[in-house]
């Protein structure tokens, strides 16, 4: 099967996707101010917030698809700790819900090159939840749920050019950026799964949902989900 899900990276826009492409990774490290000039009413930062972090939590995820999964409820918690500043704004938590989809969790867990690539491998049978094939990509699961993926359908994983069976760890280029892992998941390398724990929380000083945007970015596009009147009921 390729070991790629390619899609057309809009560099004009400066959307940053989910992604190891090293175009993505050129757009990420040369992305301009959050802001331009043109851009000066609190609805207009608020429109270019929710364009760029739903460009991120995107995965071919309609308009329409995210504001039956939109929430408008969020944490509470926002509180000091041994001095520390308090929890960043819990607006970044605004597409935790995504955290849970099988597709995400494939992605998050570095075993997929891309969200499109996470999408490819589930569809065609190449991972499993709790240990029965599962070929669903936008399933949300439970804490506790196990997805286990094969080992030749991992993205890092190749055969070596000597000809032995034993797949071998071979990164992408460029991939170092992206390798770390949030504290909601707990991988395995060795067997190729991965457990999802819980939600992302927020602690002092960080949020553990993983983004290219800063909390109070996050915090414009739930603002403008709230303004424009467009929240779940």
């Amino acid at each position: 099967m390729p070991r790629k899900a390619a899609r057309p990276l809009k560099l004009s826009r400066q959307l940053i996707s989910l992604s190891w492409n090293p175009r993505n990774l050129y757009q990420l490290a040369t992305k301009k101010a959050l802001f331009n000039e043109k851009q000066k009413t609190l609805f207009q930062h608020m429109w270019k917030a929710k364009r760029d972090t739903r460009g991120y939590h995107n995965a071919e995820i309609t308009e329409r698809q995210w504001l039956r999964m939109f929430d408008d409820q969020l944490p509470t918690l926002n509180m000091k700790f041994n001095n520390r500043p308090g929890h960043p704004n819990t607006a970044s938590l605004m597409y935790a819900c995504m955290e849970r989809r099988v597709d995400f969790i494939v992605f998050r867990s570095h075993f997929a090159s891309s969200i499109w690539m996470a999408r490819h491998i589930i569809a065609h049978g190449k991972v499993r939840l709790n240990g029965k094939r599962f070929r669903y990509p936008s399933h949300q699961v439970k804490d506790g749920d196990v997805i286990s993926v094969e080992p030749d359908a991992v993205a890092t994983l190749k055969k070596p050019a000597n000809g032995s069976s034993t797949l071998e760890f071979a990164p992408f280029p460029y991939q170092q950026p992206w390798m770390f892992l949030p504290e909601y998941l707990e991988v395995n390398y060795n067997t190729c799964s991965t457990v999802f724990l819980r939600d992302p929380i927020t602690k002092p000083n960080i949020t553990e949902l993983p983004s290219p945007y800063p909390p109070n970015f996050h915090a414009l596009a739930y603002k403008y989900y709230i303004r424009r009147g467009r929240t779940r009921k």
